[in-house]
């Protein structure tokens, strides 16, 4: 196990072990944070753990060009139910994100020294939010890490029903307007495997990286 010190420092991704876990401690200093990010790494721990850093192999992602739209959501975005902005309240998105139950997830990951981290981040202008709206409510959106070629999707909420995938769809075709080479997805779940993402391995999505 690699403990970082102040040095600003990861060791080898592959080093990660067999569930991804490369790195322990350290802090959530913007510098540190993007670090991590262009180097294939997250920090993911809880409000009873050190700061954990991952580096998981394989690595769900998305290419923009393949987010695969239902003919149920097609409808929803032809009705114009919800309407989208960018970067309008991320700190909301943020708490959003960290407060919404989901199934099978007994508290959040997204600590209050997170919280802080990201929104300083975002200050910087290199964490961004993607908001949805019904009416003038605020009912779903997402946040990420923007490397400018590549987004590191962080977390996504929802508040009525298909908010989430709006947002997600929003940001794939956007991102495939910008040439993104991809959206980094980070682990799998069948979810964003139905909307078009798949695995890759840690050594080709570094390659993206670089």
């Amino acid at each position: 196990m690699y403990f970082l010190t102040d040095e600003l420092v990861f060791p080898p991704v592959d080093s990660a072990n067999v569930e991804g876990l490369l790195a322990v401690g350290g802090d959530l200093s913007p510098e540190r944070l993007l670090l991590a990010y262009q180097s294939g790494i997250f920090p993911w721990f809880d409000n009873d753990s050190i700061i954990l850093w991952w580096s998981p192999d394989p690595r769900m992602i998305l290419y923009p060009n393949e987010i695969k739209i239902s003919k149920s959501m097609r409808k929803v975005i032809r009705d114009n139910k919800f309407t989208l902005t960018v970067n309008t309240c991320f700190k909301e998105v943020l708490e959003h994100c960290s407060s919404v139950p989901r199934a099978g997830q007994d508290g959040t990951w997204i600590t209050e020294e997170m919280k802080n981290a990201y929104i300083e981040l975002h200050k910087r202008g290199i964490a961004t939010s993607y908001e949805v709206w019904e009416k003038d409510k605020l009912v779903g959106g997402l946040y990420g890490v923007d490397l400018g070629h590549i987004f590191c999707g962080e977390s996504m909420f929802s508040l009525t029903s298909n908010a989430s995938k709006f947002a997600f769809i929003k940001l794939a075709q956007e991102l495939q307007a910008k040439e993104y080479n991809i959206i980094d997805c980070q682990l799998h779940t069948d979810h964003l495997e139905s909307m078009g993402a798949k695995e890759i391995s840690r050594k080709e999505f570094v390659k993206f990286l670089k």
